[in-house]
């Protein structure tokens, strides 16, 4: 919580620092990569660092972080520190870094504000982010912890022993250890991070979610061509498509991410669009495998029935569950899909049980779609979920 001689400045000039802080982080990162041009090389991601959604991101945790620190003294906010903290942790930030981080970051607010920081500003704002950052510090710990790794050191290599086409944009890997050892395991809807090599010497890291149940020797990774956007994203996806074959060896993290099925009983609505069903299938296998009971409702949209990665797949593991329902929408639904709805997903059609849990994964548009319409049918907010690909734009926006 902040100190009480910090806490009137922050609420003072947190209307100053929130309006200017996406000009405050634009500046940051300009002033970190001049400083250690290699982290954009190879940490951060080219992509959202042009289309600019890095910045946004890390100006919407920031901004949120403070705005919790004042009207919610009590509280600490896990749930935002949680999934910053498992991105991070998939990317093999360490504790130092974040001393780099404050020194750019304070230096960019000092700029930006000009003689608005006074020493007292500048203290009260060295505060809110040591808070900030020692919370993330600790869960990152604790991440590396229960990996059984060192701090940062969670990479280890694997060889692609199987590829398959799943889609014309979205390829699957099935990945064993190099060293003969299992795979590990992990919690239904967890990520791994991919770091690859491109031609021009950069090693980009990327996140994608391990689409198999757990329990298993070699884990699968379905990974979706990004073929437009602003920037250079997709780097990493048109490399794996275009170069990754079975024999091959990836750099491949531990397992993390926030976003995993909660033990009991209750009933699930499991929502994805587009590459968004990844998580879901591990969600659905492990259900599967487990012989659950428990009510199951699963949501898919996509722009065709080709364009739906792991189709028939996720058709049989809903089929292999009692008590469930599969319900699709596609813009183009053609001929090959006769029981799938035309158009977008609308939860609000369908009939949703007491007590239940969502998760959603897919593109921000459908996701705060289904989540506007649940919270509408009267879901509570807390028992909605979701994972971003991508910068968490979503972050303090409750």
């Amino acid at each position: 919580m902040l100190s009480d001689q910090s806490t009137p400045v922050v609420r003072a000039t947190l209307p100053a620092v929130g309006a200017a802080i996406g000009e405050i982080t634009e500046l940051f990162y300009a002033k970190l990569f001049d400083d250690r041009p290699e982290l954009l090389r190879d940490l951060f991601n080219r992509g959202n660092q042009a289309n600019g959604e890095q910045q946004k991101a890390l100006a919407g945790s920031i901004a949120a972080f403070a705005g919790m620190l004042l009207e919610h003294p009590e509280s600490r906010p896990d749930a935002m520190l949680a999934r910053i903290s498992h991105k991070h942790a998939s990317l093999g930030i360490t504790s130092d870094q974040y001393k780099l981080v404050h020194q750019h970051l304070l230096s960019a607010i000092g700029d930006v504000l000009g003689d608005a920081v006074t020493e007292e500003v500048a203290a009260a704002w060295d505060e809110v982010y040591w808070l900030m950052a020692n919370a993330l510090i600790a869960c990152e710990a604790q991440l590396y912890l229960e990996a059984g790794t060192a701090e940062g050191e969670t990479r280890r290599q694997m060889e692609i022993v199987e590829r398959r086409e799943e889609t014309p944009d979205a390829v699957s890997f099935v990945l064993r250890r190099t060293d003969g050892s299992p795979a590990g395991s992990f919690r239904p809807g967890q990520y791994v991070s991919v770091q690859v090599q491109l031609p021009d010497g950069a090693r980009q890291i990327r996140q994608y979610s391990l689409s198999r149940a757990p329990g298993g020797p070699q884990w699968r990774i379905t990974v979706k061509r990004v073929r437009d956007g602003a920037g250079p994203e997709g780097e990493v996806s048109s490399w794996l498509h275009e170069h990754a074959r079975a024999g091959d060896v990836l750099t491949v993290s531990a397992p993390f991410g926030d976003l995993v099925l909660p033990e009991g009983d209750g009933p699930l609505l499991l929502a994805s669009a587009g590459i968004g069903t990844t998580p879901m299938l591990s969600m659905l296998d492990h259900l599967a495998a487990q012989g659950t009971s428990r009510p199951v409702i699963v949501v898919h949209a996509d722009r065709t029935p080709a364009d739906h990665a792991h189709r028939e797949e996720q058709r049989r593991l809903v089929q292999a569950l009692p008590d469930s329902q599969l319900h699709l929408w596609y813009e183009e639904p053609g001929d090959s899909a006769p029981q799938a709805r035309a158009g977008q997903a609308d939860v609000t059609a369908l009939d949703l049980p007491e007590g239940l849990t969502a998760y959603l994964c897919g593109p921000l548009p459908f996701m705060r779609a289904v989540r506007g319409d649940l919270l509408r049918r009267g879901l509570p907010a807390q028992a909605i979920h979701y994972e971003v690909f991508g910068p968490d734009l979503w972050l303090g926006g409750e």
